[in-house]
């Protein structure tokens, strides 16, 4: 097989994200990306890749992103699995840009229709924060080279403030802390530190947070995530 042959633009877009995710471990990179989240046996999006990164081998009809990811992402479901849920959205959703926006559209409608019922819900909220957040680190990056057609969705979307608007309404949730310390590695500096704090002492009551917490970023020469959270929350 001759080198332009597996030049393809799926092979490009792969290296491309190695690079980054591996850079990343001193750089805060994307981690909402890279770093896959334990959720023991519980139902996700299928994924058959055995790191982080699409193989290219799979044949997930995407046309059922938006019914699947919904259908997952139940009350009863922990913010952990919804995490790994919406990470796996979000590398499908690039390669489908009518999915990436639909997906974002319902949820975001789905957390501002409960509000205005007057029963908001954290989960509601912390779905759509969370998904805004990845797709700012995924999807329309310009190192990507993504077309303007398939701009980021979540372009003006502050996810981060939705995260913090769901830990209000849901109170002492350590799992949400992880997810918003994840999110704030590369500042603001004093949010990430309270978030990291509250992560790792939650941790404590929480088996399947304590192993997140104990897991490599991207392998194992790389730091464990308690490390890449206590190193980004220590006071300068």
């Amino acid at each position: 097989m001759k080198l332009q042959q597996i030049r393809s633009p799926r092979f490009a877009i792969a290296l491309v994200a190695a690079v980054l995710c591996f850079a990343s471990v001193a750089q805060a990179g994307p981690p909402l990306i890279c770093h896959t989240i334990e959720i023991g046996k519980a139902k996700s999006l299928p994924w058959i890749s055995h790191n982080w990164n699409l193989s290219g081998g799979e044949n997930y009809d995407t046309k059922n992103l938006v019914r699947d990811t919904l259908e997952i992402l139940a009350p009863d479901t922990p913010v952990l699995v919804r995490m790994e849920t919406l990470r796996r959205a979000t590398l499908y959703a690039r390669k489908d840009p009518l999915a990436a926006k639909e997906l974002l559209a319902r949820l975001y409608a789905r957390a501002t229709s409960a509000e205005s019922s007057g029963h908001a819900d954290a989960l509601d909220w912390f779905d759509a924060g969370y998904l805004a957040e990845t797709y700012k680190q995924w999807i329309g990056q310009s190192s990507m080279r993504v077309s303007k057609d398939d701009q980021n969705p979540a372009a003006g979307v502050d996810g981060y403030a939705l995260v913090k608007k769901a830990i209000g309404l849901r109170g002492s949730d350590p799992q949400m802390e992880f997810a918003a310390a994840l999110i704030t590695l590369s500042g603001p500096r004093e949010q990430h530190r309270q978030h990291a704090i509250n992560a790792i002492a939650g941790a404590k009551g929480d088996p399947l947070l304590a192993q997140n917490l104990a897991t490599h970023f991207t392998g194992p020469q790389t730091e464990t995530m308690s490390e890449l959270l206590a190193k980004n929350s220590a006071p300068n």
